[in-house]
């Protein structure tokens, strides 16, 4: 029986969030992971299904990261091997990459068909003097052969792979096949994916386990096609997948895959804040507070392990969204949770209202209602909608009659006046 670790989309360099820390949380994942899952579970080998890195160019730093998770494998004497995804395929037209770098220093086994434009085979052994090749037998009885990044033409590349697995030598062990690519029905909003009967040509070829990559989320179907997921979570949508790392024992008889989630991962709490339409500016941010301080006392939130933290403010309020000062209201929040990362969401809208009114309501009915709405659908004004709507329709019929504007304007002032201190009484 041989045992091995099957992980992808580990993004190494990661920096969406500019955060130094957050960039350090992809290396203490696979860190850690290394140590639980293929250290001290002795396995016979790594499997890395694409994007190890996050670009192809990546600064000395993150080359250090790989180097320093590889060679702890290497001393152990556990092989890695590897093939490119999307994030660190080499460009069209050049001959190296980071991982074909890391591959001449000895620290993986990168998988790749060769260049048949040049006269190369498409699968030829692995060459551990040369340090390439597209597949290799390992002593543990499995062979394991690579793939590289296909796009919009993996249906087209997995029909050239099964023909090329059918012209190989023949063996007694299973087989797996490295694939970075989706399959089609597990996330949404994702185009280009494989429909499981494009897969379906390299089981009838004798493949016994797909390793898949690509997709962040842990699916499996009918025990042959295996993704686990991403190691981090790369945005806080992420947060509510399952993912993480497949442990695998692999007979002639049977696969058994565990996926692993034991393992350092920074912590990310998706908080949601409903408004009902009536909040104040002030309301909006008390509420805001509160439901932080919520979340700390109720333990769903620990600020000692200084989270990601995402509040998503949600409804209709009864003042103009562009008002709320979201930089201010984010800078507290993230003090308050003590949040590597606080994201503040706002999805408010200003309320409409708009009364019911009887078909036969007359001109000043309609028009006082008029000014109800709009009054009551004002932060300032909506608690004195009532009289303030009075004081228009006399403003607006001293208009129609005539008045000079000095008395218009005395009772604007009057109008005016009276809201100051109605709003004073109101902070007393």
């Amino acid at each position: 029986m041989a045992r091995f670790l099957h992980i992808a989309d580990i993004h190494l360099g990661f920096d969406r969030y500019g955060s130094p820390a957050r960039t350090k949380d992809f290396f203490f994942a696979l860190e850690d992971v290394f140590q639980r899952y293929a250290v001290q579970e002795q396995v016979d080998f790594v499997l890395i299904c694409g994007d190890l890195f996050e670009h192809r160019t990546i600064q000395p730093a993150i080359l250090n990261q790989a180097q320093l998770c590889l060679q702890r494998l290497k001393t152990a004497g556990i092989p890695v091997l590897a093939i490119e995804g999307n994030h660190d395929n080499r460009p069209y037209g050049t001959t190296t990459s980071w991982l074909k770098y890391l591959a001449q220093w000895g620290l993986l086994i990168l998988l790749e068909p060769g260049n048949e434009g040049a006269g190369e085979p498409f699968y030829s052994p692995w060459d551990e003097a040369a340090h390439r090749g597209g597949y290799i037998d390992l002593p543990c009885g499995i062979r394991v052969l690579g793939s590289q990044w296909y796009g919009a033409t993996a249906p087209q590349a997995i029909q050239k792979i099964a023909a090329e697995l059918e012209m190989l030598p023949p063996q007694d062990g299973p087989t797996v096949l490295m694939f970075h690519h989706g399959l089609e029905g597990q996330i949404a909003r994702y185009s280009g994916a494989l429909r499981y009967k494009d897969l379906l040509p390299l089981r009838q070829v004798g493949v016994d386990y797909l390793a898949l990559g690509h997709i962040h989320k842990n699916y499996s179907v009918d025990d042959w096609v295996f993704n686990p997921g991403s190691l981090e979570a790369n945005n806080v949508e992420e947060s509510g997948y399952a993912r993480g790392a497949y442990l695998v024992s692999l007979t002639p008889t049977g696969v058994t895959a565990e996926l692993k989630r034991d393992y350092r991962q920074r912590e990310i709490v998706r908080l949601t804040l409903e408004t009902r339409g009536q909040e104040s500016l002030e309301d909006l941010q008390a509420a805001a507070i509160a439901t932080v301080e919520t979340a700390i006392a109720q333990g769903t939130l620990n600020p000692d392990q200084e989270p990601m933290v995402e509040l998503r403010l949600e409804g209709s309020v009864g003042f103009e969204p562009l008002d709320l000062d979201t930089r201010q209201l984010q800078t507290q929040l993230q003090t308050l949770s003590n949040a590597l990362i606080f994201l503040l969401k706002s999805n408010l809208e200003s309320v409409a209202f708009q009364s019911p009114m009887a078909d036969d309501a007359s001109r000043d009915a309609i028009e006082l209602n008029a000014f109800l709405d709009l009054l009551t659908g004002h932060r300032d004004y909506k608690k004195r909608a009532e009289s303030l709507a009075q004081g228009l329709i006399d403003l607006k019929d001293r208009c129609l009659t005539g008045r000079n504007d000095e008395e218009l304007y005395a009772l604007v002032e009057t109008l005016l006046q009276a809201e100051t201190e109605h709003s004073s009484r109101q902070s007393d």
